[in-house]
């Protein structure tokens, strides 16, 4: 079944720097599918730091025009010849990719199936928007730099993890907030996971995302305030910093027990990477690092599953942006370009 809708409004940009721009073009089809391809007529749009560094710094981006745009959510318009697990009409939520068929910056938009993941069914599109990026980046910081075997992914590895305890620098990110969930689903119940935010977030890291404490991050005495919080004081066995967070904190590398694995899992951010001590095991991750992990095809799927079972939950609370179209996207890039915490910054369409 082909859409109806006669056009699609994409907001772009044609040259590194430029400013946002709208332009209409004829909508993709059933024709334009490959068998593998949704397409999906999208209704609410999650803007991330990336998005605004592509535009900016034109890092990654392989051709102008760019449509920019990594998370989203609304409806399936069409399906390809051998897509199974969707039908027109569906409400979902997806991992798209830049660029002027794929980005989510426009109406519609083309993905493959297997990054495509049904919405919960009581969730709003502006909530459903805000999923997917920070899961799939946090995934891949617990398995690449972590080591971790997710039991929810497809693994023939079995043996149990020697991490014990966490630190995730920046809770109250997107990533973050995920990696907190991922963490508590994928570590025994007695692991210690402890992150770091403003006092004002504190609640919503420990009661409800499942924290076993959240540490202020501006606390002078930060490492020995996480010590303090571990099983026997000595510190944690791993940090995922989800923001580049170990770049402004001195000493921060202390919090790792010097008789533990000493990982430091590190978000990439687009600046310099952190410099860490030789002791460290120090591994850079981002979301496009997907394919090198196991099970990489099943993460929507499971995903999916998660939400449906309740064992994931919406990170962070939405920031939808007033109006639609061009002026909302500029703000949206606005928001995010001057930083945000503790909420995720939504555009509808």
């Amino acid at each position: 079944m082909a859409t109806t809708a006669a056009t699609n409004t994409r907001y772009l940009v044609r040259s590194q720097g430029s400013p946002l721009t709208a332009s209409t073009n004829p909508a993709p089809t059933t024709a334009d599918l490959k068998p593998t391809e949704v397409l999906v007529r999208l209704r609410a749009v999650a803007v991330n730091p990336a998005d605004y560094k592509m535009i900016d710094s034109g890092h990654r981006v392989q051709s102008w025009p760019l449509v920019a745009g990594l998370d989203g959510a609304g409806e399936v318009a069409a399906v390809g010849e051998q897509v199974s697990r969707f039908r027109v009409g569906d409400g979902v939520l997806a991992a798209f990719a830049t660029g002027e068929r794929s980005g989510s910056f426009q109406d519609f938009a083309v993905v493959e199936e297997r990054m495509v993941a049904k919405k919960p069914e009581l969730w709003s599109f502006e909530e459903a928007a805000s999923v997917v990026v920070c899961y799939i980046t946090a995934l891949v910081g617990l398995v690449k730099g972590l080591g971790l075997r997710p039991p929810f992914l497809p693994s023939q590895d079995t043996t149990s993890s020697p991490i014990k305890s966490v630190l995730v620098l920046g809770g109250s990110s997107a990533v973050g907030a995920a990696a907190i969930q991922l963490l508590r689903l994928s570590l025994p119940p007695e692991a210690t996971i402890l992150a770091t935010s403003s006092p004002r977030h504190h609640r919503h890291l420990e009661e409800y995302l499942g924290a076993s404490k959240a540490v202020d991050r501006s606390s002078k005495s930060l490492v020995q305030d996480v010590q303090q919080l571990t099983p026997d004081g000595h510190g944690v066995d791993a940090i995922v910093d989800a923001v580049g967070a170990g770049a402004g904190s001195d000493g921060i590398f202390d919090v790792l027990r010097t008789d533990g694995l000493q990982r430091y899992a590190q978000v990439w951010t687009g600046d310099e990477e952190v410099s860490v001590l030789s002791r460290v095991d120090s591994v850079l991750f981002r979301s496009r690092d997907l394919p090198s992990i196991d099970g990489h095809e099943e993460v929507l799927r499971a995903l999916e599953k998660l939400l449906e079972e309740g064992k994931y939950k919406l990170p962070l609370p939405v920031k939808v942006v007033d109006g639609r179209g061009l002026a909302a996207f500029e703000s949206g890039l606005g928001l995010v370009r001057n930083g945000v915490s503790g909420e995720k910054v939504v555009v509808r369409l």
